[in-house]
């Protein structure tokens, strides 16, 4: 029942990863995103695998831990291309004005 448990929590938590992401790659933009918040998150799903493994309870839950921490690391990839691109735009911006 704990897994079962665990497996609805990670799901929950795993909807939200592709809106992010679809948010990130087209605003563009680091507007209103925390790549602190992002690392940190990203740090507990890798801490949750590594439990997993060090405790051998490899189970199917294990796949969501995952999924999550693929989809935190593209959102943090994201992340990093809007700063470049906020980056490009405020010297186009300081050029022109």
């Amino acid at each position: 029942m704990s897994e079962l448990l665990e497996m609805i929590m990670m799901i929950c938590f795993g909807v939200s990863w592709p809106l992010s992401i679809i948010k990130s790659f087209t605003a563009r933009t680091t507007t209103g995103k925390s790549v602190v918040f992002l690392v940190c998150i990203f740090t507990g799903y890798i801490c949750g695998i590594a439990s997993k493994l060090m405790q051998e309870t490899v189970t199917y839950v294990l796949v969501f831990y995952i999924i999550n921490a693929i989809m935190v690391f593209i959102d943090i990839i994201l992340y990093i291309r809007n700063s470049k691109l906020d980056k490009k735009r405020a010297v186009k911006a300081a050029v022109e004005g």
